[in-house]
């Protein structure tokens, strides 16, 4: 199917969409107030985690439920299913490569899905609190 956008249209469609969400900024947000200093899309780091801390080795990941197709809510849009299946297959295999980067280089990497910030923010955010003080008693 053609595309329906001019590629000025497409391209200044695609250059308006934001690389961090708001659900990334809620959390990164969350985790500020409670004392805890990342750093937040480091494009220098590999598949540029939506938050890292290098001292000890963490990198966290907030994965979009369309983009990453989650389990439970990834859907396949009805139009042009076959460039969208290629899609969501690379995504997959992009998130399998940067996990076995990290985990070869001994990080600590956790990810976690968009649903689970939407149903329980403060849960969430335990959790993560929970994932880097852990990481931070093995670091040490």
């Amino acid at each position: 199917m053609a595309d329906r956008m001019t590629p000025e249209q497409r391209s200044k469609t695609m250059s308006a969409i934001k690389a961090v969400s708001k659900l990334e900024s809620i959390v990164a947000s969350e985790l500020w107030k409670k004392g805890y200093r990342f750093r937040r899309n480091t494009r220098e780091m590999f598949g540029t985690p939506d938050i890292s801390i290098k001292k000890y080795k963490i990198v966290i990941f907030i994965d979009s439920c369309f983009w990453h197709q989650c389990p439970i809510h990834g859907n396949m849009p009805k139009s042009n299913t076959e460039f969208w299946r290629k899609k969501f297959k690379r995504n997959k295999e992009r998130d399998e490569e940067v996990n076995q980067y990290y985990r070869n280089g001994g990080w600590n990497l956790k990810r976690v899905w968009e649903h689970e910030v939407r149903e329980d923010l403060d849960k969430t955010v335990e959790e993560i609190i929970a994932f880097i003080e852990n990481a931070k008693e093995r670091s040490r």
